[in-house]
Protein backbone atom coordinates (compact mmCIF):
# COMPACT_ATOMS: atom_id res chain seq x y z
CA UNK A 1 0.00 0.00 0.00
CA UNK A 2 1.56 3.18 -0.57
CA UNK A 3 0.85 5.90 2.16
CA UNK A 4 2.98 8.77 1.31
CA UNK A 5 5.01 10.14 -2.34
CA UNK A 6 7.29 12.88 -2.56
CA UNK A 7 8.80 14.04 -5.96
CA UNK A 8 8.76 17.09 -8.55
CA UNK A 9 5.31 17.97 -9.81
CA UNK A 10 5.07 17.36 -13.70
CA UNK A 11 1.14 18.59 -14.07
CA UNK A 12 -1.35 19.90 -12.12
CA UNK A 13 -4.68 21.40 -12.76
CA UNK A 14 -6.85 21.01 -9.10
CA UNK A 15 -8.22 17.79 -9.93
CA UNK A 16 -5.39 15.77 -10.52
CA UNK A 17 -1.62 15.97 -9.93
CA UNK A 18 0.93 13.45 -11.80
CA UNK A 19 4.15 13.37 -8.99
CA UNK A 20 7.68 12.00 -10.35
CA UNK A 21 9.52 10.39 -7.75
CA UNK A 22 12.82 9.72 -7.12
CA UNK A 23 12.74 6.49 -8.87
CA UNK A 24 11.69 7.42 -12.01
CA UNK A 25 7.80 6.64 -11.43
CA UNK A 26 5.08 9.31 -11.75
CA UNK A 27 2.16 8.75 -9.52
CA UNK A 28 -1.02 10.19 -10.77
CA UNK A 29 -2.54 11.34 -7.51
CA UNK A 30 -6.33 12.83 -7.08
CA UNK A 31 -5.75 16.27 -5.50
CA UNK A 32 -8.10 19.20 -4.86
CA UNK A 33 -5.48 22.06 -5.38
CA UNK A 34 -3.62 23.43 -7.77
CA UNK A 35 0.68 22.72 -7.24
CA UNK A 36 3.30 24.73 -8.96
CA UNK A 37 4.48 22.68 -12.01
CA UNK A 38 8.17 22.13 -11.39
CA UNK A 39 7.76 22.46 -7.74
CA UNK A 40 9.13 19.33 -5.35
CA UNK A 41 6.14 18.46 -3.32
CA UNK A 42 5.35 15.90 -0.33
CA UNK A 43 1.85 14.17 -0.60
CA UNK A 44 0.16 11.26 2.34
CA UNK A 45 -1.93 8.75 0.49
CA UNK A 46 -4.79 6.59 0.81
CA UNK A 47 -4.63 4.11 -1.50
CA UNK A 48 -8.01 2.89 -2.67
CA UNK A 49 -7.85 -0.46 -4.03
CA UNK A 50 -11.30 -1.85 -6.01
CA UNK A 51 -11.27 -5.41 -7.67
CA UNK A 52 -11.08 -3.28 -11.34
CA UNK A 53 -8.94 -0.20 -10.65
CA UNK A 54 -6.57 1.37 -7.89
CA UNK A 55 -6.75 4.96 -7.13
CA UNK A 56 -4.68 7.72 -5.24
CA UNK A 57 -5.93 10.28 -3.05
CA UNK A 58 -3.30 13.25 -2.10
CA UNK A 59 -3.64 14.89 0.80
CA UNK A 60 -1.22 17.78 2.74
CA UNK A 61 -1.26 15.90 6.51
CA UNK A 62 -1.94 13.47 8.16
CA UNK A 63 -4.82 14.42 9.80
CA UNK A 64 -6.69 14.92 6.21
CA UNK A 65 -5.66 11.37 5.38
CA UNK A 66 -7.38 9.68 8.45
CA UNK A 67 -10.55 11.93 7.91
CA UNK A 68 -10.86 11.04 4.39
CA UNK A 69 -10.40 7.10 5.36
CA UNK A 70 -12.79 7.21 7.96
CA UNK A 71 -15.35 9.09 5.74
CA UNK A 72 -14.77 5.89 3.58
CA UNK A 73 -16.10 3.40 5.83
CA UNK A 74 -19.13 4.98 6.24
CA UNK A 75 -22.11 3.20 4.32
CA UNK A 76 -23.41 4.67 1.18
CA UNK A 77 -19.86 7.16 0.99
CA UNK A 78 -17.25 6.09 -1.69
CA UNK A 79 -13.99 7.38 -2.40
CA UNK A 80 -14.87 10.28 -4.62
CA UNK A 81 -17.77 11.49 -2.30
CA UNK A 82 -15.39 11.19 0.74
CA UNK A 83 -12.60 13.29 -1.17
CA UNK A 84 -15.29 15.76 -2.50
CA UNK A 85 -16.75 16.45 0.86
CA UNK A 86 -13.05 16.94 2.69
CA UNK A 87 -12.55 19.10 0.13
CA UNK A 88 -15.46 21.33 0.08
CA UNK A 89 -16.19 21.71 3.81
CA UNK A 90 -12.41 20.73 5.16
CA UNK A 91 -11.12 18.28 7.94
CA UNK A 92 -12.40 21.07 11.05
CA UNK A 93 -15.96 21.55 9.71
CA UNK A 94 -16.86 18.05 9.36
CA UNK A 95 -15.45 17.43 13.04
CA UNK A 96 -17.25 20.11 14.13
CA UNK A 97 -20.28 19.04 12.16
CA UNK A 98 -20.48 15.48 13.50
CA UNK A 99 -19.79 16.36 17.08
CA UNK A 100 -22.58 19.13 17.01
CA UNK A 101 -25.10 16.68 14.59
CA UNK A 102 -25.49 19.62 12.11
CA UNK A 103 -26.74 17.95 9.06
CA UNK A 104 -27.19 21.32 7.40
CA UNK A 105 -23.07 22.05 6.97
CA UNK A 106 -22.69 18.82 5.77
CA UNK A 107 -25.52 18.84 2.99
CA UNK A 108 -23.62 21.61 1.72
CA UNK A 109 -21.18 19.24 -0.12
CA UNK A 110 -22.37 18.16 -3.47
CA UNK A 111 -23.73 15.30 -3.88
CA UNK A 112 -24.37 14.36 0.32
CA UNK A 113 -28.03 14.56 0.69
CA UNK A 114 -29.87 14.54 4.06
CA UNK A 115 -29.77 10.68 4.64
CA UNK A 116 -25.93 10.53 3.82
CA UNK A 117 -25.23 13.16 6.68
CA UNK A 118 -27.51 11.66 9.01
CA UNK A 119 -25.60 8.52 8.28
CA UNK A 120 -21.98 10.10 8.28
CA UNK A 121 -22.77 11.34 12.01
CA UNK A 122 -24.24 8.63 13.21
CA UNK A 123 -21.39 5.82 12.20
CA UNK A 124 -18.86 8.70 13.26
CA UNK A 125 -19.93 10.45 16.18
CA UNK A 126 -17.80 8.22 18.77
CA UNK A 127 -14.57 7.75 16.24
CA UNK A 128 -14.46 11.24 14.78
CA UNK A 129 -12.55 13.34 17.85
CA UNK A 130 -9.41 10.91 17.17
CA UNK A 131 -8.93 12.69 14.46
CA UNK A 132 -7.64 15.38 16.09
CA UNK A 133 -4.75 12.98 17.19
CA UNK A 134 -2.89 13.29 13.90
CA UNK A 135 -0.59 16.21 12.96
CA UNK A 136 -2.26 19.16 10.79
CA UNK A 137 0.92 19.90 9.53
CA UNK A 138 4.11 18.21 7.85
CA UNK A 139 7.64 19.27 7.24
CA UNK A 140 10.33 17.40 5.13
CA UNK A 141 13.38 16.67 6.89
CA UNK A 142 16.44 18.27 4.06
CA UNK A 143 18.66 16.54 6.15
CA UNK A 144 17.50 12.79 4.88
CA UNK A 145 16.48 14.24 1.61
CA UNK A 146 19.02 15.66 -0.44
CA UNK A 147 17.63 16.51 -3.64
CA UNK A 148 14.33 18.13 -2.25
CA UNK A 149 14.69 21.54 -0.15
CA UNK A 150 12.98 21.54 3.25
CA UNK A 151 9.88 22.53 3.10
CA UNK A 152 5.84 22.45 4.36
CA UNK A 153 3.94 20.03 2.74
CA UNK A 154 1.16 21.97 0.06
CA UNK A 155 3.25 25.17 0.55
CA UNK A 156 5.17 26.64 -2.87
CA UNK A 157 6.78 29.66 -3.18
CA UNK A 158 5.78 32.20 -5.53
CA UNK A 159 8.47 32.89 -7.13
CA UNK A 160 6.80 34.66 -9.98
CA UNK A 161 6.42 38.89 -9.78
CA UNK A 162 3.13 40.80 -9.93
CA UNK A 163 4.15 41.59 -14.07
CA UNK A 164 3.94 37.71 -14.21
CA UNK A 165 0.91 37.26 -12.56
CA UNK A 166 -0.56 40.21 -15.23
CA UNK A 167 0.84 38.37 -18.06
CA UNK A 168 -0.80 35.07 -17.05
CA UNK A 169 -4.26 37.04 -16.10
CA UNK A 170 -4.13 38.97 -20.29
CA UNK A 171 -3.16 35.55 -21.56
CA UNK A 172 -6.67 33.45 -19.91
CA UNK A 173 -8.34 36.39 -20.34
CA UNK A 174 -8.10 36.66 -23.58
CA UNK A 175 -8.35 32.58 -24.18
CA UNK A 176 -11.85 32.92 -22.56
CA UNK A 177 -12.95 35.61 -24.84
CA UNK A 178 -12.27 33.72 -27.27
CA UNK A 179 -14.42 30.97 -25.62
CA UNK A 180 -17.46 33.52 -26.01
CA UNK A 181 -17.26 34.97 -22.10
CA UNK A 182 -17.32 37.89 -21.21
CA UNK A 183 -14.38 39.62 -19.34
CA UNK A 184 -16.75 40.62 -16.18
CA UNK A 185 -17.21 37.19 -15.65
CA UNK A 186 -14.00 36.01 -16.38
CA UNK A 187 -12.25 38.96 -14.18
CA UNK A 188 -13.53 37.74 -10.38
CA UNK A 189 -13.13 34.09 -11.20
CA UNK A 190 -9.77 34.42 -12.40
CA UNK A 191 -8.61 36.60 -9.02
CA UNK A 192 -9.78 33.98 -6.65
CA UNK A 193 -8.23 31.65 -8.24
CA UNK A 194 -4.84 33.04 -8.69
CA UNK A 195 -5.17 34.19 -4.41
CA UNK A 196 -6.37 30.64 -3.58
CA UNK A 197 -4.14 28.55 -5.97
CA UNK A 198 -0.27 28.18 -7.09
CA UNK A 199 -0.64 28.78 -11.44
CA UNK A 200 2.20 29.06 -12.99
CA UNK A 201 0.67 28.61 -16.61
CA UNK A 202 -2.50 30.60 -18.75
CA UNK A 203 -4.12 27.37 -19.72
CA UNK A 204 -4.18 26.42 -15.85
CA UNK A 205 -5.96 29.31 -15.15
CA UNK A 206 -8.39 29.10 -18.12
CA UNK A 207 -8.94 25.11 -16.94
CA UNK A 208 -10.18 26.08 -13.45
CA UNK A 209 -12.49 29.33 -14.51
CA UNK A 210 -13.94 26.99 -16.87
CA UNK A 211 -14.83 24.69 -14.13
CA UNK A 212 -16.45 27.96 -12.01
CA UNK A 213 -18.37 29.04 -14.89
Amino acid sequence: MIGHIQGKVLFSDGVETIVLTSSGIGYQVYYNRVLSEGSFQSLFISHQIKEASEQLFGFPNLRDKKMFELLTSVKGVGPKGAFNLLGFLGTENIIESILLENKKTLTKAPGVGPKAAAQIILDLSKKISKIRMYSPSYKLDADNLEELPAFKIGEVEKDFSTSTTHLLMDEALVACKELGFREEQVLPLAQKILNDNEVTKAEQLVHLVLKEI
